[in-house]
């Protein structure tokens, strides 16, 4: 067995952490693709979140060959739950997170660290490919890096044109988890934290070269998001929570900016009204009607703010003036 460790260091560089669950068909290239990496210093943390096939037996074949991973087995949670496991178990100076269906590239690793390094950054963000049906698309913007605030950080977050809510794609000093973990329970992990942890570092470095790779498929966690005929209304209200809590939170962090936050609040708000009108979301209809009378109390604020897009300007006063 060949041991990567370097010699006479207490601690390791790099955690990188991943939950899999029944995703037996794509974890092996998951793995291989860390273990391909040109930067040796990280330990490799895998979940296994309950799978009832063979994930974890793969991810425990793999263990044997490389020391860098430990394998841990749990009962089935929330990804919260196992990424904080992950977290727990964890003793790098820094943390990444990779999802069991996607891949990095060989230098994943060597160039967020160093892109930290040089920066002098907390966080450090690459772009990504998503693939879907063999073809790819970028995500992210490749000009060259930038260096933000916290707050200008999570304006960027919100517009989701150099990144977006997923912890996939960035390199995140440790010190930056030891006030905060995931929700134990339910869904969207990633929009519940990854404000809070960005509003929590004193410099983000983004720079959008694509060094990782999301793999779309029809079982991906998310596949809500972008097949919207599969909202239902509890991924409705949870949402709604989820983005009515972050405005909240960040108005009292950031409050030179509430008018960032409440307009990223009520942008959500219109685009699933068009959502649940454009594909007849019957089970949906009460968070309509719910979102409609919100939307009427702001209507003024919301028409007139600086960062309304044409569509949303159309959208609210198609369903809400007036009503």
């Amino acid at each position: 067995m060949i041991v990567f460790m370097i010699k006479g260091r207490d601690k390791i560089l790099i955690s990188v952490i991943m939950l899999t669950y029944n995703r037996e068909h794509f974890v092996s290239r998951a793995i291989e693709s860390i273990l391909a990496q040109t930067f040796h210093d990280f330990e490799f943390i895998i979940i296994n979140n309950g799978s009832k096939d063979r994930s974890g037996v793969i991810a425990d074949e793999y263990a044997k060959k490389d020391c860098r991973i430990r394998v841990i087995h749990r009962e089935r949670g929330n990804i919260g739950s196992g990424r904080n496991a992950g977290l727990d178990a964890s003793r790098g100076e820094w943390v990444t997170f990779i999802d069991d269906d996607d891949f990095c590239e060989p230098d994943f690793l060597e160039f967020l660290y160093k892109l930290a390094m040089d920066n002098s950054a907390n966080i450090a963000i690459c772009g990504a490919k998503k693939w879907e049906n063999d073809t790819h698309s970028l995500v992210g913007i490749a000009d060259n890096p930038l260096v933000m605030s916290p707050e200008t950080a999570i304006i960027e977050l919100l517009l989701r044109k150099r990144y977006n809510n997923g912890f996939p794609t960035k390199l995140l000093s440790r010190n930056l988890f030891e006030q905060l973990r995931f929700p134990n329970e339910g869904l969207y992990d990633d929009i519940h934290l990854m404000y809070k942890v960005i509003a929590g570092a004193d410099k983000i470095v983004s720079y959008g070269l694509p060094k990782y790779n999301v793999v779309r498929h029809e079982n991906n966690n998310s596949s809500a998001t972008t097949s919207y005929g599969m909202i239902t209304a509890q991924y409705l209200n949870d949402y709604l929570d989820v983005y009515r809590n972050r405005a909240n939170w960040l108005n009292e962090k950031f409050p030179n900016n509430t008018g960032y936050w409440n307009y990223f609040n009520w942008s959500f708000q219109i685009s699933m009204i068009n959502k649940i009108d454009c594909y007849n979301l019957s089970d949906c209809k009460v968070y309509f009607t719910e979102m409609q009378n919100e939307l009427s109390k702001h209507y003024k604020e919301f028409l007139n703010s600086p960062y309304i897009l044409d569509f949303e300007r159309k959208w609210l006063l198609e369903y809400v003036e007036n009503k």
